[in-house]
């Protein structure tokens, strides 16, 4: 093995350390690497005349100044982003309970047909009579996504749910502009993500916010307070981010459009009432879906993404367009509605994560997809039980697909707080829950198992959780320096948000 060995820049007050090169407290930069000469390439010299290269590339593009590049051997740089994977967390490799986000696991038979060449080789732009299969896809998808939630059509292409969110929002706008109402406010729970306001905003609108009463739900007397003329609707989900379904959906549907107003559905937790009810049937007229969520595409780096909007009989004139359309018997186009919005996004969607949730679909089927909300309701409901006697629900009442506890009593009485469990929780061998949110419950940490983990993980998960809460009562301070056993440790999360080292050069010339 090579002695090779790098100087790292002193932390503050701390001195520079010697890391060997395949060492395991440390991992290089990619420029520490270097060595002048060493390349991981090797380009086909054209042997182009310089005036014949100067013809086809003129001046305007050629650059100046060298570019600033890494001279690393290939072996390096292989070895270097190979062990930077083996220190990531993802759903591969263990139980990501982030609560309202649904990190299930993606089974790789979805891959598998992404991979397939049928699929990955065709050009988004390429003429409609030789990409038949793909259109034909995309229309069944459209189907049955709207045969899931109860909606009348959809569009494919939002590349996520935040973009799914704005385009709801345009779609209430055109429809409200088209009848010349003067709307000016969203209404939106307390309990709302963090995204839905920031689109409010984008797309043109205030926010109105609804208050949560004793039952974790939104209160009727609260919202029909702030009914007037001006609400264009309210954006919400169900179950809410409590984990806990709106018992009285009806009621605030019929409320909301009493004032003309639509009702959007943040489709981040449909994954608790596939095959039980359908957003349609509770009045909804716009739904965004999250396939990385509820049909197990790709999450976050994993992606791109993708959002669909489905929407009720009124809203269909609106959708973004071209669209995927089914012209006849084994004849499919593009179409676009009379008074659609345009275009949200290049082409048609991210067609290869739409690909991934179709197979998804058609493989559990309807009965299949029943059995995941059973399923994903039921670990959540087991987990709140063993756990209830050692940390405290924040409302202790049958829960859907995730549960909300809160530390409050633990920070007041042992100085443990939601995010030092959350921490030592790494060191377990976890990814930690949602912490802080909602933002109502005090010292919150949102549990979501999904439907994907066995009891066996739960038990372990739990297990966990009492530990940590156990230790903490004889050593607090081991659980304050958690973790101790991942590549960064605990760091100083308000400290970085008010100096802000936003590159390696800033943060090296510090």
């Amino acid at each position: 093995m090579s002695d090779t060995v790098f100087k790292i820049k002193a932390a503050p007050g701390g001195k520079a350390s010697s890391i060997p090169l395949m060492g395991n407290d440390g991992e290089p930069t990619i420029f520490e690497y270097a060595k002048p000469g060493r390349k991981s390439y090797n380009l086909l010299d054209q042997k182009l005349p310089t005036g014949e290269l100067n013809d086809l590339l003129p001046a305007s593009y050629l650059r100046v100044n060298k570019l600033e590049l890494t001279e690393v051997s290939e072996r390096d740089l292989v070895g270097h982003f190979t062990r930077l994977t083996h220190r990531q967390y993802s759903v591969d490799l263990g139980a990501y309970p982030l609560g309202s986000c649904t990190m299930k696991y993606n089974p790789k038979f979805c891959d598998e047909l992404a991979f397939m060449s049928s699929f990955n080789t065709c050009h988004p732009s390429a003429p409609e009579a030789v990409v038949q299969g793909w259109l034909e896809l995309m229309v069944n998808l459209e189907e049955a996504l709207c045969e899931i939630t109860g909606m009348k059509a959809a569009t494919l292409q939002p590349a996520a749910g935040a973009q799914g969110e704005l385009t709801g929002l345009l779609l209430m706008r055109a429809w409200h502009d088209d009848r010349s109402h003067n709307k000016t406010t969203i209404i939106i729970p307390d309990t709302a993500h963090g995204t839905n306001p920031a689109s409010v905003t984008l797309g043109g609108y205030k926010v109105k916010t609804v208050g949560t009463n004793e039952k974790g739900l939104v209160d009727i007397e609260s919202l029909k307070s702030l009914l007037d003329d001006e609400v264009a609707g309210i954006m919400l989900t169900n179950p809410n981010t409590l984990g806990l379904f709106e018992e009285e959906i009806q009621e605030v549907a019929s409320l909301i459009h009493s004032v003309d107003g639509l009702l959007y559905y943040d489709g981040a937790n449909l994954n608790a009432i596939l095959g039980k009810v359908r957003p349609g049937d509770m009045g909804f007229d716009i739904v965004h879906l999250n396939l990385h969520k509820t049909f197990a595409t790709p999450h976050g780096g994993g992606g791109p993404g993708a959002g669909p909007v489905a929407v009720s009989e009124r809203i269909i004139d609106f959708l973004p367009g071209p669209k995927p359309t089914r012209l006849g018997t084994n004849s499919y186009g593009y179409t676009t509605p009379i008074k659609s919005i345009g275009r949200i996004h290049s082409w048609h969607g991210n067609a290869l994560v739409l690909l991934r949730a179709f197979g998804y679909i058609l493989f559990h089927g309807s009965e299949g997809l029943e059995k995941i909300s059973e399923m994903a309701v039921l670990n959540a409901n087991w987990l709140k039980r063993r756990l209830e006697d050692t940390i405290t629900p924040a409302y202790n009442r049958p829960v859907m697909h995730e549960v909300v506890m809160t530390a409050q009593d633990l920070a007041k009485d042992h100085n443990l707080k939601a995010l030092d469990i959350a921490k030592a929780l790494l060191d377990e061998g976890f990814h930690a829950p949602t912490i802080y949110f909602p933002l109502l419950v005090h010292e919150a940490l949102m549990f979501e198992p999904t439907e994907t983990e066995s009891l066996d993980t739960l038990e372990a998960l739990a297990r966990s959780v009492e530990k940590i809460i156990a230790q903490s009562k004889t050593n607090i301070d081991d659980i304050k320096s958690a973790p101790r056993n991942t590549p960064v440790q605990r760091v100083d999360e308000a400290l970085a948000a008010r100096k802000l080292l936003a590159t390696y050069d800033a943060a090296i010339n510090k």
